[in-house]
């Protein structure tokens, strides 16, 4: 298998998640990052790319998508890793160019938006991967498999809850992480909500494969003048009648990276945490409580394909968006269902659905809102 051309838009001198892209899509051998428009700022971007070693830099994402389509040895596929208002316009610019797409999470700030994009892209023949990780953490593809096995009977509560502290006070404006998450014009007035709230909404609907048919929410803002939620609280409904909540804070104090995962069904149940993602502790009805981890004893088909070291030795957060990397390459390769568990489009605009019910339902007093 040839090895792909990546370019890279955001992601330049500061930005975190950039570099965290730039080791994923390195990990597995199936990627050369060989463009870039790393900043909106053209100076922060051409010294960026030559801190990177990056030869063909650009100045704006519009002039790379149409010279890199120019070329005959043109990127196969963008990473878009900007502040969220930036995505659908770029996203855009790179499949009108025939270009793929790999795109950080939410798909972008305005529910009417991402459906508007969602018809266009009908007319695209590139793909479009929203980069969800979590999802593709070994014991997770576990968890959805003895979902979908029915290991745990018929489903009948889900919950997903991600706590964070580290917006427990106001934003420095020096601190860029910080700035643009809690500005509206900048995420479309969801803070914790859309940040982390869409990761705990996604990996509890992955896992169960069903997208909730209800919500109820009660967003607020507990740092003063803060214009965007920091913390949020949601019960779900399933069509298939199983009950589910979230809870997404990021004034959580004493709370890291506090993401987990609660299933339990007629027959069984399971706990995740993201902090200690190597194993899923599973419980049959009556039974004691069994320790299933990644690569080892009890782990399944799912999670040992998605497994590169041997059992004991900890797989985490950069490994699991290295494998939504390497199945999209695998994927774009020929291997048609290498990609069945990277999250699409419709993924992206499920979360913008999720997001804009829990706003609707918030300024409600908390009623019930369909998706």
């Amino acid at each position: 298998m040839r090895k792909l051309k990546l370019g890279m838009v955001g992601g330049g001198d500061g930005a975190f998640i950039g570099a965290v892209h730039r080791m994923a899509a390195n990990l597995d051998g199936h990627w050369d990052l060989v463009a870039g428009c790393l900043s909106s700022t053209a100076e922060k971007a051409h010294r960026s790319a030559e801190v990177l070693g990056l030869a063909r830099s650009y100045s704006s994402f519009e002039e790379m998508a149409a010279r890199e389509r120019a070329r005959t040895d043109g990127i196969d596929a963008v990473s878009i890793v900007t502040p969220n208002h930036m995505h659908i316009p770029i996203a855009r610019a790179f499949l009108q160019a025939g270009i793929h797409v790999l795109c950080d999470k939410p798909l972008t700030t305005d529910l009417a938006q991402a459906e508007a994009f969602a018809a266009e892209c009908e007319n695209y023949e590139h793909h479009f991967f929203l980069t969800h990780n979590y999802s593709a953490t070994p014991m997770i593809r576990q968890a959805k498999a003895m979902v979908a096995n029915g290991d745990l009977g018929d489903i009948r509560l889900i919950h997903a809850e991600y706590l964070q502290d580290w917006l427990s006070r106001p934003a420095e404006p020096e601190n860029a992480q910080a700035a643009w998450r809690t500005d509206p014009s900048r995420t479309g007035g969801a803070g914790a909500i859309g940040d982390i709230g869409t990761h705990a909404y996604h990996l509890a609907t992955f896992v169960l494969n069903e997208q909730a048919s209800h919500l109820a929410a009660d967003l607020n803002s507990f740092v003063e003048g803060r214009k965007v939620d920091d913390n949020a609280n949601i019960l779900l409904r399933f069509g298939s009648g199983a009950r589910g909540s979230i809870f997404a804070s990021q004034v959580a104090t004493g709370s890291e990276n506090g993401l987990k995962l609660r299933i339990h069904g007629t027959k069984g149940g399971l706990f995740w945490e993201q902090e200690n993602p190597n194993q899923l502790i599973f419980t049959a009805l009556g039974g004691v409580e069994q320790r299933i981890t990644r690569a080892g004893s009890g782990a399944g088909d799912a999670a040992n394909a998605v497994s590169r070291i041997p059992a004991g030795h900890p797989e985490g957060y950069l490994e699991a968006f290295a494998t939504l990397y390497r199945d999209i390459a695998c994927a774009l390769a020929g291997k048609t269902d290498a990609a069945k568990d990277v999250p699409r489009l419709s993924d992206g605009v499920a979360g913008m659905r999720f997001i804009h019910a829990c706003q609707q339902s918030s300024v409600a007093n908390s009623a019930w809102h369909a998706l």
